[in-house]
């Protein structure tokens, strides 16, 4: 927690709570409908949603510790972006439900970088091995 002010945690903090609160507004009620009806991947992937979100509350608490969940995020939001919306934007066929989740998906691409604080990602998760050797001036 070195070099990181009150106010750059609250504000990885807010990241969480956003996360939380959109993943309940928009799966918990899809979630209660479904539960005993089928077991699809549809319902695979809400309840893994449901993980990201319990994990997010946690994040509330630990902002620190939780930080993976949000580089997690982060990544599987851009594979999507990239190997599936991407394509249906470009062949013209980006469906009404496919524009919903890209437009999620962005905000996320832009929100949660802006929230993450990069210099203890690097020191704390980049091995010193990796990292350029600082010069004596």
């Amino acid at each position: 927690m070195k070099n990181l002010t009150q106010s750059r945690l609250w504000v990885l903090r807010a990241m969480y709570v956003f996360i939380v609160v959109g993943l309940s507004l928009t799966i918990w009620p899809e979630l209660r409908e479904s539960v005993g009806s089928s077991a699809d991947a549809h319902t695979v992937v809400s309840t893994f949603l449901i993980a990201i979100m319990l994990l997010s509350l946690l994040g509330v608490a630990y902002p620190l510790k939780l930080i993976p969940i949000l580089l997690f995020e982060i990544v599987w939001k851009g594979a999507w972006l990239l190997l599936f919306a991407l394509p249906k934007l470009i062949s013209g066929d980006l469906d009404e439900y496919s524009y919903s989740v890209a437009v999620a998906c962005l905000m996320g691409i832009i929100l949660i970088p802006a929230a993450i604080p990069w210099k203890f990602v690097w020191n704390q998760y980049v091995p010193l091995q990796v990292r350029p050797a600082k010069s004596p001036m």
